[in-house]
């Protein structure tokens, strides 16, 4: 029975060491160069940066961060930075993000939609609840003008292919009239914030495609009633 225990004894051995082996080459391989692998570097900032500042090469630096994911909006080349302003205060050593700049490509306004040299408005939409109900951010719509005592009252096209960039159809809390926020350049701007302050301002649909923004008469009441029938169409 000895005699052929040992054999057996052999061969079991034999395994064991294959088996080492095998599990050696497949897990302890990969944890070794998983643990060796180098730490990536992001922009932190050299020095204490004021909000409004101006990133330049010498106000950051690259720095190793320990962690497998680099934090969110985090920036790894001195490159990207350079020439952006700041949003918010940042601190020695403190990650430069992306939310703490700002380009022409990012920033609060640039988020929203509004491009340099452009203005965001908001206006209550007199009289046209059924407008603002199919309204979705991207539309373009013209803004009417309606001023004027009884047979006075007279209506003017100020602004023709405004984009919108949000719809409030319950109002801001001063009454029920929709608030419609849309982007315009700065003359458009106070255009309607005078508009909206001592008048009432309309709102008209436009097709996506139609670019057009012919010369607009004004419109008075008299104009209409002695107007053609046909005219009117």
């Amino acid at each position: 029975m000895k005699r052929n225990l040992v054999p057996l004894l052999g061969i079991a051995f034999a395994v064991a060491i294959v088996s080492t082996g095998i599990f050696y080459g497949l897990f302890a391989g990969r944890l070794r160069s998983g643990g060796s692998s180098p730490a990536q570097s992001i922009v932190v900032a050299a020095r204490n940066l004021a909000r409004g500042a101006t990133i330049e090469a010498a106000d950051v630096k690259m720095t190793p961060w320990g962690a497998a994911e680099l934090p969110q909006g985090a920036y790894t080349a001195l490159n990207q930075v350079t020439g952006l302003a700041l949003l918010a205060p940042v601190e020695e050593n403190e990650a430069i993000l992306q939310a703490r700049i700002v380009s022409r490509q990012s920033g609060a306004g640039a988020a929203l939609g509004v491009a340099p040299g452009m203005r965001a408005i908001s206006i209550h939409a007199t009289d046209s609840s059924g407008i603002v109900g199919i309204l979705r951010p991207g539309y373009k719509v013209d803004v009417q003008l309606v001023g004027g005592q009884n047979s006075g009252f007279e209506l003017r096209t100020i602004l023709q292919n405004v984009e919108v960039l949000s719809v409030s159809p319950q109002g801001d809390g001063r009454g029920n009239t929709p608030v419609v926020t849309l982007l315009m350049n700065p003359q458009g701007a106070d255009m309607a914030g005078l508009g909206d302050s001592t008048a009432r301002l309309r709102l008209t649909l436009r097709h996506p495609l139609d670019q057009a923004t012919p010369n607009l008469d004004r419109v008075t009441i008299p104009q209409i009633l002695q107007s053609p029938a046909g005219a009117r169409k």
